[in-house]
């Protein structure tokens, strides 16, 4: 199933890669200036980062999260998200309405599942080598023996290789070591009723544990415009917090109602 997963990839990433050259230029913005300014313009483009849910209630948050900073990555480019099989038993699959509610394409996210840890690591350091996407979020699941520092070691030199960023989203896991330049840990917030009583933008709280520039320890609370596409700071406020603390972007698979079907584009 490996061997036809990662065959599947490679055809689907060869017109992509036709004609492309490594870009790792530039920095990964938030939009939200107190992030922003705090990280000297924004993230290392061509890295890899990680991004922990800070307990199994927040997956949903950090999911989000890790979906609105690919969007900001991809720069426009098509992103890859490749994702450990159990995972659809514990939470569900990716769905591509609740995806569109943050403000992304469906169309342009090639999605691929593995059936083992180790299969997702060799789909994302491969799919990571493509300069054509624009990003690449890995999401095994739990704490397999095979992530180790030598594994993160690959992913970050193939991301620095080509420019095309890695997401490491970490379900079920706590902090380790790894290679990454960045690790964040992400927490769901109340979402603020907006006018009229209109569901509120997504909000987090952002927790950067470690930082190769040694600013780590810093804690921020944003939101998610989806028709900006950007973070932004999230100011005090008495307005209410609605029920739920995120928008959807839930992995089950059903569509919101009243919303439209979208697609995603598959390997494997």
């Amino acid at each position: 199933m490996l061997h036809n997963t990662l065959s599947m990839l490679r055809h689907s990433m060869k017109g992509l890669a036709e004609g492309c050259c490594p870009d790792a230029s530039g920095l990964i913005t938030f939009g939200a200036s107190t992030i922003d300014d705090a990280l000297g313009g924004g993230l290392a483009r061509g890295r890899l980062h990680d991004i922990y849910a800070d307990t199994t209630a927040h997956i949903g948050a950090a999911t989000g999260f890790a979906a609105a900073l690919a969007l900001r990555a991809a720069k426009g480019k098509s992103l890859l998200w490749v994702w450990q099989e159990f995972l659809e038993n514990e939470t569900g699959r990716l769905n591509a309405s609740g995806l569109a509610e943050l403000g992304l394409d469906p169309g342009r996210i090639i999605l691929v599942r593995a059936r083992d840890a180790e299969g997702v690591l060799r789909a994302g350091e491969q799919a990571a080598r493509c300069a054509a996407l624009g990003a690449v979020v890995v999401e095994p699941w739990g704490e397999p023996k095979m992530l180790d520092f030598t594994a993160s070691r690959r992913l970050s030199l193939a991301a620095t290789k080509s420019g095309t960023s890695i997401l490491m989203l970490r379900v079920a896991a706590s902090p380790a070591q790894s290679a990454a330049a960045t690790r964040w840990r992400v927490q769901a917030l109340p979402s603020r009723a907006l006018a009229a009583n209109a569901p509120g933008f997504p909000a987090f709280e952002l927790n950067l544990l470690r930082h190769r520039g040694g600013i780590a320890g810093h804690v921020w609370r944003v939101e998610w415009d989806r028709d900006r596409k950007c973070f932004q700071d999230r100011q005090r406020t008495d307005a209410a917090p609605v029920s739920r603390p995120v928008v959807s972007v839930s992995r089950d698979g059903s569509a919101a109602a009243g919303v439209r079907p979208y697609e995603f584009r598959k390997a494997g």
